[in-house]
């Protein structure tokens, strides 16, 4: 859809926003309570020195929510409208204001942490035992005192976090360069006449059925990286030492440990995962195998991964068709999950469709004291219905955790984040396979689903292997060069994706591309999210309401405990090989329906 063709804000059909009016019905409105917020805050200060006291710890924990539900509430409005209309001056003035503000809030309570830290040990257990209405708190209390043994005097976290600034700078340069400075030189596209490549185009180069427009656009990206390899490596080098640097002096016994211990993840989970994958790299080994008998190739290339298996006329769906499929899809879940997903289409959670300046991509978003919010760009496509179906089980989550949890544990950690989504996407696409009849259209969907198992659990575990890699040769004071990282990005492919593949020279930048890596440790989420929720949804199809109920015990759990627990008390043990082991089975599966279908 082109811009020129896209209708504006006003001319969106109320009933396919989303009801935003829910939290505040103007900005006069927020304006009232931003002003209620700031007035609440200027107390904060009043407790700093003096939590030693219950009854002042109390009062505090109190009014620190009542400041940053407050605070949440005005940010999700303000986000929300400015995604709406990216353009209108008014809400992007909002946003900035509470996001400004925002940074003010976290100063204003900075001295919470510390200070409970500072006091001798037993100190919160006696005010425990005086002030029985604390003991909601145990949980949160027990995770900051968790944290002592690497928590700084005040003078060092007070230079830590002024120089956190600098020790960003690397990831700041990468964004700057790769989405400001660089360009590409222009490929030829299918038609045969120059076509612009961009980050944003590339992956579209890739699914071409034209052979010839997916290696130009694959070797001319990573020549272009290549040109800058050692500038690329040192940016990273650089935040690699930046963590190891942190983790030394917060006394971890290393950057692997200091970036798992906030979620209490053990270093096993992590490791475990990459043995489990390493084990069935055969798996992968067979599906580049397929693939390359599906695709009639003599020999086959990284850019010919992503191409789709078969091509299947493109399918649309509306918006209300695309609600009636992901239901059918979500039935094992029960009448009480259908029933909230049919409140939440009923009741305003979802922005629907396109408009001029709104936010691309979609996302589920709400606080507390709001519905959840769901932004999508729905275009009538699979991949539509698939987002529906995704960010629903965000909000859904959400959902149960704001009405089960107090809110000082109703949010979810990003370890839990992507598995409700991920099952149903998961329980989805199997419904489709199941019922779907036409031949064609079935190997595209298996296809699908390989790909993105492929995508989600063996690649991102391959980088999980890298950034393991760089950070273990850190820590042993190993100098890596571009050499040495395109050295082992080349070697490591060879590895997962077998005697097949051919991996060619410019592949050896990749790594290059790849942001997460400024995110220390962050990428093996999207596999083991991917892993728990595969379990789940294998348990839902087959357990019956002992499932459901367990699965749903999942999303009503918010923060209440650690991650691994709370899966573990659902029936996923994250530390075991099982559900990664799950995950290949699955995958395994649909190898074996695509080789009988063909």
């Amino acid at each position: 859809m082109s811009e020129r063709k896209l209708k504006t804000r006003d001319e969106i059909a109320s009933s396919d926003k989303w009801a935003v009016g829910k939290i505040y019905r103007n900005t006069a409105d927020w304006e009232t309570d931003f002003s209620h917020l700031k007035t609440k805050a200027e107390s904060l200060s009043d407790f700093s020195g003096t939590l030693q006291n219950a009854d002042q710890l109390l009062s505090c924990f109190r009014l620190m929510e009542t400041v940053n539900r407050l605070a949440e509430k005005l940010a999700t409005y303000a986000f929300l409208r400015a995604d709406e209309d990216t353009a209108n001056p008014e809400f992007i003035a909002l946003k900035s204001k509470i996001t400004d503000y925002n940074s003010e809030l976290m100063a204003k309570e900075a001295f919470f942490e510390p200070e409970i830290l500072s006091y001798p040990d037993g100190t919160v257990e006696q005010e425990l035992k005086e002030q029985p209405e604390l003991e909601m708190y145990r949980f949160a209390l027990a995770n900051i005192l968790r944290q002592k043994p690497h928590t700084l005097d005040r003078k060092s976290e007070t230079m830590l976090a002024a120089v956190s600034v600098c020790l960003d700078g690397p990831h700041q340069t990468y964004t700057l360069m790769t989405n400001a400075d660089m360009t590409f030189p222009a490929i030829h596209g299918e038609d045969g006449r120059p076509a612009e490549l961009t980050e944003s185009s590339y992956h579209h180069f890739l699914m071409s059925p034209n052979r010839e427009v997916r290696r130009e656009a694959f070797t001319t990206l990573f020549s272009t990286y290549g040109k800058y390899r050692n500038t690329f490596a040192s940016l990273l080098m650089t935040s690699v030492k930046n963590f190891v640097f942190e983790s030394r002096q917060r006394h971890y016994s290393s950057s692997l440990e200091c970036s798992l211990a906030p979620n209490h993840i053990p270093v096993s989970v992590y490791k475990t995962a990459l043995q489990t994958i390493h084990t069935h790299l055969d798996s992968l080994h067979r599906y580049v195998n397929l693939k390359k008998k599906l695709l009639k190739l003599n020999d086959i290339h990284m850019y010919d991964l992503y191409v789709p298996v078969i091509d299947v006329p493109e399918s649309h769906y509306s918006f209300d068709e695309a609600v009636k499929i992901v239901k059918e899809g979500l039935a094992p879940l029960g009448k009480e999950y259908l029933d909230l997903f049919s409140k939440g289409i009923e009741s305003g959670w979802v922005d629907r469709y396109p408009n001029k300046g709104k936010r691309s991509g979609g996302y589920s978003a709400g606080c507390y004291d709001t519905q959840p919010y769901i932004l999508l760009n729905y275009n009538g496509d699979y991949d539509g219905v698939s987002t529906l179906a995704h960010e629903m089980g965000h909000s859904i989550h959400t959902y149960y955790s704001t009405k089960t949890q107090p809110y000082i544990y109703s949010d979810y950690s990003l370890f839990c984040a992507e598995t409700a989504s991920t099952t149903n996407e998961s329980l989805l696409i199997h419904h489709l396979i199941d019922k779907e009849t036409d031949r064609d259209r079935k190997l595209y969907l298996i296809n699908s689903q390989l790909e993105q198992i492929r995508t989600t659990v063996f690649r991102q575990l391959l980088f999980a292997e890298f950034e393991l890699f760089t950070h273990e040769k850190t820590e042993s004071g190993v100098q890596l060069t571009a050499k040495d990282l395109c050295s082992f990005w080349h070697d490591i492919n060879i590895q997962y994706y077998g005697p097949e593949m051919t991996v060619d020279p410019e592949n050896d930048m990749e790594w290059a591309r790849i942001p997460h890596f400024y995110r220390d440790f962050y990428v093996y989420q999207y596999a083991t999210g991917y892993a728990a929720a595969n379990s789940f949804s294998r348990m839902i199809l087959s357990g019956g309401e002992n499932a459901v109920e367990k699965y749903k015990g999942f999303l009503k759990s918010g923060s209440s405990d650690y991650p691994i627990d709370i899966l573990r008390k659902a029936g996923v043990d994250m530390e075991t090989e099982k559900p990664m082991e799950e995950v290949i089975h699955t995958f395994d599966g649909l190898l074996d329906m695509l080789e009988s279908a063909i």
